[in-house]
């Protein structure tokens, strides 16, 4: 379990993480989301004692980092993909990494069967693909056999077979009952992959729940319907004390009512419906409303 109190960090004159409180607990996949610069990586640095705290603190199994009497067996990291020497091979890297930590050397054999490495485990690493570098550094993370794992952007470089692996992997480390989490831009994946969630915006914890609670409380339901009769569509819909909202497509948005509503009332004013569906909401619309305030940079266009 990784447990943070009041955690935070000012870099200069910039506070990076603000008072955070949050806790990641075992035998679920809890995914970590904010916008870029949130504090995303520097709450992991500081969980990992690569930075210290301005105040605060974090701890993992009740110690903090640097008093775990063997690190690499209690937590296992991937925070950059490429965080080994290129002249190396896969299996060299693992085993100096063993060998440092104590660990068995058949360990080593192991975890690259995990994660696919093995008939490449002899190559030189620097002539790895990302996506082979995304699975060396994995493998380093599970070489300790940790309770708790802790995973930035894991499915960079991956092709849809090694972003299914990945998932897959990181679930069945939740199931054993470990501590698992994992930070990602790709919501469609984060959707899919975490039961429990902490979002961060500007350095602040926003939100500390259920995957399922989440969504709830920051979006909604609603009908989308399109008419080839797109103009009486918006004057049947603007005529009812129902929120809605046009999109670009020519479709309609309709809060709070179903699909039998707006089609009974379609058909009492005889118009033509090409598309009527009930719209569940998503992590992205959540994670959007949720974070809209707390973006730094917005695009134009």
């Amino acid at each position: 379990m990784i447990s943070a109190a009041g955690l935070t960090k000012v870099y200069g004159g910039k506070t990076a993480l603000d008072h955070a409180d949050f806790a990641v607990r075992p035998g679920v996949v809890t995914g970590f989301l904010g916008p870029n610069g949130a504090g995303k990586s520097t709450a992991m640095r500081l969980i990992l004692g690569l930075d210290r705290a301005t105040s605060g603190s974090v701890t993992v199994n009740g110690r903090a980092y640097r008093d775990l009497p063997a690190p690499l067996r209690e937590v296992g990291a991937l925070l950059e993909a490429k965080a080994w020497h290129g002249g190396r091979s896969a299996y060299d890297h693992l085993r100096f990494l063993a060998r440092t930590n104590g660990i068995p050397k058949s360990r080593v054999g192991e975890v690259l069967d995990i994660v696919g490495l093995s008939d490449v485990s002899g190559k030189r690493a620097k002539g790895y693909s990302l996506g082979m570098g995304q699975r060396l550094g994995i493998a380093a993370a599970l070489l300790g056999d940790p309770g708790t794992l802790m995973f930035d952007e894991p499915v960079n470089g991956l092709d849809p077979e090694g972003i299914l692996w990945i998932r897959r992997l990181m679930q069945s480390l939740a199931a054993e009952g470990r501590t698992v989490f994992v930070s990602s831009h790709l919501m469609s994946e984060m959707a899919v992959t975490a039961g429990h969630l902490i979002v961060i915006g500007r350095g602040r914890i926003l939100a500390d729940t259920s995957m399922n609670d989440f969504i709830a409380a920051n979006a909604t339901s609603h009908v989308r319907v399109r008419s080839p009769e797109r103009q009486a569509l918006g004057r049947v819909i603007a005529g009812q004390d129902w929120r809605a909202a046009a999109t670009d497509d020519g479709s309609i948005l309709v809060y709070g009512v179903t699909p039998a509503d707006v089609g009974d009332l379609l058909h009492q004013a005889g118009l033509r419906v090409h598309e009527l569906a009930s719209v569940q909401p998503s992590l992205e619309e959540a994670f959007m409303r949720l974070t809209a305030d707390s973006i730094e940079f917005h695009g134009g266009g």
